[in-house]
């Protein structure tokens, strides 16, 4: 699947559709499972709590996941995405209720690059805080 969007039809400041992500402690051990990452700081509430955090806080690498998806979902091939980088600024903590947490992500487009290629500025919040510093992505259009 090859993305669709044309370089020239992308202006600096468009806009990416604004996307909500859920995270609940299920999805948090699903994800343990298949990264490997079983840090009980993303599942256990009782150790959490031991060393300083406030809850279980979602993997950073999820979060990431999570966030690109408004690009990837935007270009229409997750292949057309060649640099992807973050600072992780806050974590997501997710409590043990039914709702959990959510992941805001926005995003925009900062820079046209040579090659038609673009920077992706994305915006990631939780609980009114930024959890993502710096997140951008390169995308290859046609």
């Amino acid at each position: 699947m090859a993305t669709t969007i044309k370089y020239a039809d992308v202006e600096v400041g468009t806009e990416l559709s604004a996307q909500t992500f859920p995270v609940t402690r299920a999805m948090l051990v699903q994800y343990a499972g298949a990264s490997g990452d079983f840090n009980p700081i993303h599942w256990n509430e009782k150790f959490a709590v031991e060393v300083g955090l406030p809850d279980v806080i979602a993997h950073g690498m999820f979060t990431m996941a999570e966030a690109i998806r408004v690009v990837t979902d935007w270009v229409g091939d997750p292949a057309a995405v060649v640099e992807y980088g973050v600072r992780f600024t806050k974590p997501v903590v997710v409590p043990n209720d039914d709702k959990g947490a959510e992941i805001q992500v926005s995003g925009k487009v900062a820079a046209k690059l040579d090659d038609n290629r673009v920077r992706v500025d994305l915006v990631a919040t939780s609980a009114g805080q930024k959890v993502l510093g710096m997140s951008r992505a390169v995308v290859q259009l046609v």
